[in-house]
């Protein structure tokens, strides 16, 4: 059963303060040897900050033997009421910088928070003064980091890793999503004219084009997930690509198939046509900023494919 803070001894402290920086320490060099293949510069900064969390915990071990002798007991985080849960963000491969950054920066407030309310429960002078000063440091922290991050983060590493940054969006988020995308914008297109022109019914046409986006997303999103898990390819967690590329594969079906709420079939086909325009203009658009492909390449790729999806809906709804 975990115990009251409050209710803690100076050695009990003591010894979780220890834990504390030890388990920090850990963390830190988890990040920098998850970021060290793709942010060099930002794993050097946790390597230093790992070092700092070391002498910390020496500081402490020093003190605590000069008080109460060898024999530290285990007194973990989990073992005391009031500490925030961790997620174990250090054991995905590849780490995300800017929630490595989030992360260090709540391990840093947290504990500067403890050493403040320790110093409230200790009256031995000398600890007083230690836990005193190892809040200093935390509190501290952000600007030492700051100056770590001068230190190593020239402008040239800075562009380097903004770009690896930029690879690692594309491949996790956007070629998913254009990949969904691209499927439900053109692969919903046949059966959807097909039932238009075959009924000349918008209810019912909307119907098929509303299970075709569903049926399409959901195939498309189990695809994604289970194509690879991303621990080779770097890719991301197999289930956010599967989320991302159901979701926007629904999405291109969805949008030129709402038209067809409208009831008079005319306008009703006239508005998704328009729609089916705007759609393969914005494919074009995301495959031009983010596989740079030149704009009018891609056009003609998606848009030849996409009216001759459309044409062979048309001719077998007609037929």
């Amino acid at each position: 059963m975990a115990k009251n803070f409050k209710d803690l001894s100076e050695r009990e402290i003591l010894a979780l303060a220890i834990s504390l920086e030890e388990e920090d320490g850990r963390i830190y060099g988890d990040f920098a040897d998850g970021l060290r293949e793709m942010y060099p510069a930002s794993a050097r900064i946790f390597e230093e900050m790992q070092g700092e969390e070391s002498e910390h915990r020496a500081s402490l071990i020093e003190t605590y033997r000069r008080r109460f002798g060898e024999h530290i007991p285990l007194i973990r985080r989990q073992d005391i009421k009031g500490f925030v849960q961790r997620r174990p963000v250090w054991l995905v491969r590849p780490l995300g910088l800017n929630v490595v950054r989030r992360q260090a920066e709540i391990m840093e407030l947290e504990t500067r928070r403890f050493y403040e309310r320790a110093i409230q429960q200790v009256s031995d002078a000398s600890i007083r003064k230690l836990l005193g000063d190892l809040a200093e440091v935390e509190r501290r922290h952000y600007a030492a980091a700051a100056l770590l991050e001068e230190k190593h983060l020239s402008t040239a590493a800075r562009e380097e890793e903004e770009a690896a940054h930029r690879r690692l969006f594309v491949l996790q988020i956007v070629q998913p999503g254009l990949a969904g995308l691209m499927d439900g914008s053109v692969s919903t297109l046949a059966p959807l004219f097909a039932a238009a022109f075959a009924t000349r019914n918008t209810w019912d046409a909307f119907l098929v084009g509303l299970a075709a986006s569903v049926g399409a997303g959901i195939s498309m999103g189990f695809a994604e997930a289970l194509s690879d898990d991303g621990s080779l390819t770097g890719r991301g967690h197999p289930w956010l690509r599967g989320l991302v590329c159901g979701l926007m594969t629904t999405a291109g079906g969805i949008g030129h198939t709402l038209p067809y709420l409208v009831p008079d079939f005319r306008v009703a086909t006239a508005i998704a046509i328009a729609v089916v325009t705007t759609e393969l203009i914005i494919i074009s658009f995301i495959r031009h900023r983010y596989m740079d492909t030149p704009f009018l390449s891609a056009a003609f790729q998606v848009v030849v494919g996409g009216v001759l999806v459309f044409l062979a809906g048309i001719f077998i709804g007609s037929s």
